[in-house]
């Protein structure tokens, strides 16, 4: 397969997914379409060697196991995470001012907010309906177009603007939707939309959890198309990557790709990965193909590894201070593993040393990152992952700038390199 055939199917992925409902319905069809059979979490599964089988929760978050031909005893488990910081609505987010209609937004996760600024903002997510007959449902919902924006105070009015300024999320993040309107006006551009879309019109919409977009598509930059430009590249290009080197798996082995929900907000949740989810898909199937009981399940896990996927800090050419002189992973320089003394990482020299033995046998250059001793450093689905479960984990990712803003950026040949690495890892038939 080409590169830029994988690139090209990337920048599509992400453009079609603004919100981790897209992103785990857009994995969801690229499995079943390889073969892969949907379970659902309230029935009663029955599992066959060798099968491909998928569950989801919260319609967030998603598990797919290419189950292995003979007994199960271990597993290769890689994880990553649907969310992304940015601007969610609030529950009533109509509000007035200067003639206008706004939408007061939450600040999901740690976000970048001044890039947010003066952007064409779509609108996306999930909205829960009533239909004529009482039935309640759940359907995504994309505007696809320029339907608000946050302007920027003009220079002359704040002359201290480019001074460091702070934003306030309340007062100064609320984007600017309709002249003139109220709140009828949303429902109604909302009930509008969801027809549209749905051809859904005799429903009553009950609730929405909708977040705003970046409407600037994804693209290929640099003279080469050596750089990926896009939102949401933390995590969705992990999710990608993962799924892409599950579905390329020669399927022999235990084979598991875990995308959960909310790790930018803490992952405690039922879809999180502190979350039970992930827990309960491999105890079900263990209890079918593996060693019955809590000791079985036990020694599966032992057995197992886990790749956290998350990006990581690229060394950025106009800051080099801010990363440790000799751990300044560069775009384009292969995978990066992160290391972390207080466990914000989970990677240990035992794991470490797995990952550098699956880059050698692929042919991929690796990279290590540890952040600067006088400076915090961030954490993953990986610690966490490994505390829940016990298992064997380390932290990978592709390296990447501006991580957290509208718009982010990583290197165009780390798709491929990241893709071989993990696919090598689905082959393995020794995890030792």
């Amino acid at each position: 397969m080409s590169q830029d055939a994988r690139l090209e199917r990337l920048l599509d992925f992400l453009r079609r997914s603004p919100t981790p409902w897209h992103a785990t319905a857009n994995m969801a069809r690229r499995l079943e379409e390889a073969g892969y059979r949907r379970l659902e979490e309230t029935e009663a599964w029955r599992l066959s060697p060798g099968e491909r089988v998928y569950v989801s929760r919260n319609d967030s978050s998603l598990v797919a196991l290419q189950l292995p031909r003979e007994r199960l005893t271990a597993l290769r488990l890689v994880g990553a995470h649907t969310d992304s910081p940015g601007l969610r609505l609030k529950p009533n987010p109509a509000q007035s001012a200067a003639g206008w209609l706004q939408l007061g937004v939450e600040v999901y996760g740690g976000a970048l907010l001044a890039p947010w600024f003066d952007r064409d903002l779509g609108l996306a997510g999930r909205v829960h309906l009533r239909h004529a007959d009482g039935r309640i449902e759940g359907v995504l919902l994309d505007v696809a177009k320029p339907v608000a924006i946050i302007p920027s105070l003009a220079i002359h009015l704040d002359r201290e603007a480019n001074n460091g300024r702070a934003i306030n999320a309340q007062t100064e993040m609320a984007p600017v939707f309709l002249q003139g309107g109220g709140r009828p006006d949303l429902e109604r551009l909302l009930a509008g939309w969801v027809a549209e879309q749905h051809g859904l019109e005799d429903v009553e919409l009950l609730d929405f959890e909708l977040a705003f977009r970046d409407m600037q598509p994804p693209s290929r930059v640099g003279v080469d198309g050596e750089m990926i430009a896009s939102a949401r590249l933390d995590n969705l290009l992990s999710c990608f990557i993962g799924l892409e080197a599950l579905l390329e798996s020669d399927g022999r082995q235990g084979a598991v790709l875990v995308a959960n929900d909310h790790e930018e907000v803490g992952s405690a949740s039922a879809c999180g990965a502190q979350g039970p989810f992930l827990g309960d898909v491999l105890r079900r199937v263990n209890a079918q193909l593996g060693e019955a009981g809590e000791e079985g399940f036990i020694r599966l896990i032992q057995a197992s590894r886990l790749i956290s996927c998350d990006n990581a800090h690229a060394l950025h050419p106009n800051f080099p201070d801010k990363h440790d002189a000799a751990h300044g992973p560069v775009l384009n320089g292969g995978p990066v593993i992160k290391v972390n003394a207080s466990q914000r990482y989970a990677t240990n020299s035992a794991t470490a040393a797995l990952f550098r033995d699956l880059c050698r046998a692929a042919e991929v250059p690796v990279q290590s990152f540890v952040t600067r001793a006088d400076m915090g450093c961030g954490s993953t689905i990986g610690p966490i992952t490994a505390t829940e479960l016990g298992v064997p984990t380390l932290d990978v990712g592709v390296p990447q700038w501006a991580m957290h803003s509208i718009r982010e950026t990583a290197g165009a040949r780390d798709v491929e390199h990241l893709t071989r690495v993990l696919t090598a890892f689905f082959d393995r038939p020794e995890l030792a």
